[in-house]
């Protein structure tokens, strides 16, 4: 599937990688739907080893539309429809897939999904055929409501202003954002946005040894691994009249993470954005997403004013210190490839001096009106930062 961005092609087709059937079982988890002993991506993330709660923290499909005559979603609970759904046409199929891999419901029909019972969001963002435009990305993300998980089960090899803008700006309302990292490993293996975009989780594929595909994007900045392969989907009655085919690609990894995110935030609702990133990424199996290890782990540290990586988003938050309030203490954290630095606008007094205290293995120092916080020859880390203006 590739969908052009600003009316030009995407170098990037993240799904349709048609896959054999795969084998095996998904564990412990049985359901009437008849596909799901198909569903070896299941028992993989240990989806099966828990019981996923009700409607909670809303999970929103960024991606063509959701046929909702499709009878894993005719009359599916807990599912809002952000916009009008089109799913006639070239590759209009995608959508229905990678929301089916996700949430498709305990219900005697085709598959069952990672988190079935999830509270789901769809926003079609390609009206037409190959539509996908960055207005059309930038308007879902907007609609979708957060703080929640979106799924961007697609990208572009060169960043997009009015994608990365869009991006930045759910992230500030309280959202995650998990992405495919794309399946052009044997093209180059290049960079892939939004995926590599600060604090979006990306997202890559990973096969029935655990091991990445041979398609899969890898790097540092591709954060966990989630089966990519076999993948059994629902899909449109226009393009298989059963209903479902089996695919593979980084869309479905994607979706994968971004459903067990959005589960593992409902079971642990006082959690932000920032930790159930860091919670998902902290507590894989040899790369592999792993939803017991994240339902189980301790709280990560939180950094509450994420993103404020440039001047530009820092300028949107509160100051740390002012003239009434000149003392501040914070705690944050980074990461080196995905969080690089952390910017704090402080009040600065004429001819005083601002005084910084920082515990951590980081280095903090005043760049103009602002605190610059950066590691310090280690890949990730926390810290606390005290400031006194004067």
């Amino acid at each position: 599937m590739v969908l052009p961005v600003r009316r030009r092609p995407l170098a990037l087709a993240l799904a349709a990688l048609t896959a054999a059937a795969a084998s095996g079982t998904a564990g412990a988890l049985r359901t009437t739907d008849p596909l799901q002993p198909q569903e070896w991506y299941l028992g993989a993330v240990g989806a099966d080893q828990a019981t996923p709660p009700g409607a909670g923290v809303p999970l929103t499909i960024l991606d063509s539309g959701v046929d909702a005559t499709q009878p894993d979603f005719a009359g599916r609970p807990a599912t809002t429809y952000l916009n009008a759904q089109t799913t006639s046409g070239a590759g209009e199929f995608h959508g229905t897939e990678v929301a089916s891999v996700a949430a498709a419901p305990a219900n005697g029909t085709g598959i069952v999904g990672v988190y079935p019972q999830a509270a789901l969001d769809v926003w079609d963002a390609t009206p037409t055929p190959g539509g996908l435009t960055s207005a059309t990305v930038a308007a879902g993300l907007a609609a979708a409501p957060c703080p929640g998980v979106v799924n961007i089960s697609f990208g572009t090899v060169s960043r997009d202003p009015v994608v990365d803008a869009a991006v930045a700006a759910a992230q500030r309302r309280g959202c995650l954002l998990v992405a495919a990292a794309g399946n052009l490993a044997t093209q180059g293996n290049p960079v892939v946005y939004p995926a590599a975009d600060p604090h979006v989780l990306a997202v890559g594929a990973s096969d029935e040894a655990g091991a990445p595909t041979p398609f899969t994007a890898t790097g540092a900045w591709v954060d966990l691994f989630a089966p990519g392969v076999g993948i059994e989907v629902d899909t449109t009655l226009e393009h298989d009249p059963s209903g479902h085919v089996t695919d593979g690609g980084t869309s479905f990894s994607s979706a994968i993470v971004a459903a067990a995110a959005a589960w593992v935030w409902t079971a642990r609702p006082k959690l932000s954005a920032a930790q159930v990133f860091a919670l998902l990424k902290g507590t894989v199996q040899s790369g592999i997403l792993n939803i017991p290890a994240a339902l189980a782990a301790p709280s990560p540290p939180n950094d509450s004013r994420e993103p404020n990586d440039t001047v530009a988003e820092a300028r949107l938050l509160p100051a740390l210190t002012t003239k009434a309030h000149p003392s501040a203490r914070i705690a944050g954290t980074l990461d080196a490839v995905k969080d690089p630095r952390d910017l704090y606008r402080i009040f600065v007094p004429p001819h005083k001096r601002v005084r910084l205290t920082v515990r951590g293995p980081v280095v903090a120092r005043v760049v103009g009106s602002y605190v610059q916080v950066t590691l310090r020859g280690v890949a990730s880390g926390a810290y606390v930062l005290s400031v006194t203006s004067g």
